[in-house]
């Protein structure tokens, strides 16, 4: 069978010879009292037979030493999220480049972007160092994804082909397949997202809570000690692994949580059977613990800046940059700068489907959203809040990503009055009241409401800002601030005419990822909801576009879906991405961006420079904290 090139990355990956992680002394020594007590196995028999061999010191890194632990902070419970993301351990995963790489996995083969095998590693244990094996993976597949009781939404998006699941099989002991008769390119991408496709579950454990499994009697009474009224509902809250509140949940990830909620504060204690080594044999993570502690959202700042935290990004913005790097005068830590991944940091979003007729013709015409992008002064915008250290640009791709083109970032960007008048006069807006401001067609003023969860200063000064700009075009801007659940719900009823929000998620994508966000394919997409409503209940709910040029971007992203081979979607992502800048359908401000990134002084490893964002670099994930260590004191 000839491999492809994603075969290819697994296959070289895995064939490193992990030889010295039999090698005697290497221990961590926080496992030492369970290591003496019989509780665990030494290190030889926690490992998999071929665990994952990271060369820390070919990643231009230093080889580390066990030991400490990191503070954090959280905003609230469900924080604790971030551990799974942080952690990164997916069965598929990327790279610190964004290149597939089988990581829990042995290795994976790809035929035709139909046909994915996968090989477990021989050995490979949970954390409570039970088996990791097929029937973990079938349970996953047959008893849960297929059961129509805990999965009353059917399979995931990226399971489905034409409507379609996969055919699941086991191969052998150490083998699963999955396989369509089409090609199915998001199947990957979904395994190593932020928050990914979940195709495995610890069975042993989980059965107790499936009645198909569990004498009913017993199940009664685990579902009375955790305040279940169905075992549906128990089975849901014991499985969570993306938000692991469950401690006796044995998981694959680098940290385990011990912490049952409701806490003000968790702990995270190593995996002491992590499947992945450095190059001298040493089990990775490195640092035995991370304790999150729970705080106001608001306050973040200020106690990152106390000293009271030892790696913190969430919660910070750049706004606090100057007031964090001071903080490095008075405590061990250090403050950096990472680039944000979004397309635009902020975006103006003209809500296609308002349910004001005037203002949804208005908007519909490209050259009122052209107009409008083009009325703003970017440069003006950069200066006054990101002290100039932005790219002003729309909302697209960041040249860090393959797909990047000058001409998609330049699209309807610069700063032209003059065209943006000429433009606002030929969509009918020609007439003017005393104050200068344009009447619409019904007589009344153009003034557009712009609405933001608030959630940042940053939003109001870049409103102020574009509300001078408009005004000298004939445009009013009145800015309107509403919770963020109370914001996406008014913007899916239509209330909301344009609202304030982050662009688009991903700016530094592959051809191999799906290219969704750049078509109506998703409700909460503050441009189009009503469409994008109608793309995910499959006609069930929302509108069906009614403009050609977003109709296209939804054939697009159906193309990609079929698409078997990088040359083909990269030729649909480009004619995306052009189509997508062209027509404005989100107003970019200014990109790449900065992130302020906290950090102990005594943390090694981390890197000075790296991409930040959700998806797909997983914040920090793709950097893999795992190396990350602790030097001693100075």
């Amino acid at each position: 069978m000839m491999m492809n090139r994603r075969t290819a990355i697994g296959v070289i990956a895995s064939v490193l010879a992990p030889v010295s992680a039999r090698a005697t002394g290497l221990e961590p020594s926080f496992l030492q009292p369970q290591l003496d007590e019989k509780k665990l196995p030494p290190l030889a028999e926690r490992l998999p037979k071929a665990p994952r061999v990271v060369n820390v010191a070919a990643m231009g890194r230093e080889p580390g030493a066990y030991g400490g632990f990191i503070r954090t902070l959280i905003g609230s419970q469900k924080d604790i999220r971030l551990m799974t993301i942080y952690g990164y351990a997916r069965l598929v995963g990327y790279d610190d480049r964004l290149r597939f790489q089988p990581d829990i996995l042995e290795s994976f083969e790809a035929v035709e972007d139909r046909v994915y095998t996968f090989k477990i590693r021989e050995g490979h244990k949970w954390s409570d160092g039970s088996p990791l094996t097929p029937e973990d993976f079938r349970y996953c597949f047959e008893d849960v994804l297929q059961n129509e009781d805990l999965s009353s939404g059917g399979l995931a998006a990226a399971l489905l082909v034409d409507g379609k699941g996969p055919r699941f099989e086991v191969v052998d002991d150490l083998t699963v397949r999955y396989s369509w008769d089409v090609p199915n390119p998001d199947f990957l991408p979904s395994l190593a997202h932020a928050q990914p496709l979940s195709l495995v579950l610890p069975a042993a454990y989980m059965k107790q809570f499936h009645k198909k499994y569990q004498d009913p009697d017993r199940l009664a009474a685990l579902m009375k000690k955790n305040k279940q009224k169905k075992w549906t509902g128990l089975h849901i809250r014991m499985s969570r692994q993306y938000r692991p509140e469950n401690p006796e949940l044995p998981t694959l990830d680098p940290w385990r949580n011990t912490t049952k909620p409701p806490a003000e504060q968790f702990v995270f204690e190593r995996n002491p059977f992590f499947h992945r080594i450095d190059e001298n044999g040493r089990q990775l993570p490195y640092i035995d613990k991370f304790v999150l502690n729970v705080s106001s959202s608001s306050i973040i700042p200020a106690k990152a800046g106390s000293g009271e935290s030892d790696l913190q990004a969430i919660g910070l913005s750049f706004s606090d940059y100057a007031f964090l790097k001071d903080a490095e005068k008075r405590y061990p830590v250090k403050v950096t700068l990472w680039k944000r991944t979004q397309g635009s940091q902020f975006a103006l979003l003209p809500n296609l489907n308002t349910a004001d007729e005037a203002w949804r013709k208005l908007l519909q015409d490209v050259r009122m959203r052209r107009a409008l992008s083009l009325a703003i002064n970017r440069e003006e915008i950069n200066k006054a809040v990101f002290y100039g250290l932005g790219t002003e640009s729309a909302d697209t791709v960041l040249p860090e990503s393959p797909l990047y083109q000058p001409g998609f970032a330049e699209a309807w960007a610069g700063f032209d009055p003059a065209q943006a008048n000429r433009l606002l006069d030929e969509v009918g807006l020609k007439q003017r009241g005393d104050d200068g401001i344009r009447i619409l067609p019904d007589g009344r003023t153009a003034q557009i409401v712009v609405e933001t969860a608030g959630e940042s200063t940053l939003e109001t000064d870049m409103l102020e800002l574009i509300a001078d700009h408009w005004r000298e075009v004939g445009i009013a801007l009145f800015i309107r601030t509403s919770q963020r659940d109370v914001f996406r719900s008014r913007a899916l009823g239509g209330e909301i005419m344009m609202s304030l929000w982050y662009g688009i998620d991903n700016g530094v994508p592959t051809a191999d990822m799906n290219p969704g966000q750049f078509a109506p394919t998703a409700d909460d997409q503050l441009q189009w909801p009503l469409w994008g409503a109608h793309y995910i209940s499959h006609g069930q709910v929302g509108e069906p576009p009614d403009l050609p040029e977003a109709a296209e971007l939804v054939r697009l992203v159906k193309k990609w879906r079929h698409s078997a081979g990088l040359s083909d979607r990269s030729k649909i992502w480009t004619t995306m991405l052009a189509l997508y800048t062209d027509q404005v359908f989100s107003i970019g401000l200014v990109n790449a961006t900065l992130q302020p990134v906290l950090y102990s002084s005594r943390l090694r490893n981390f890197p000075g420079e790296g991409l930040y964002g959700f998806d797909p670099t997983s914040y920090f994930g793709v950097y893999m904290p795992d190396t990350f260590w602790l030097a001693d004191e100075a």
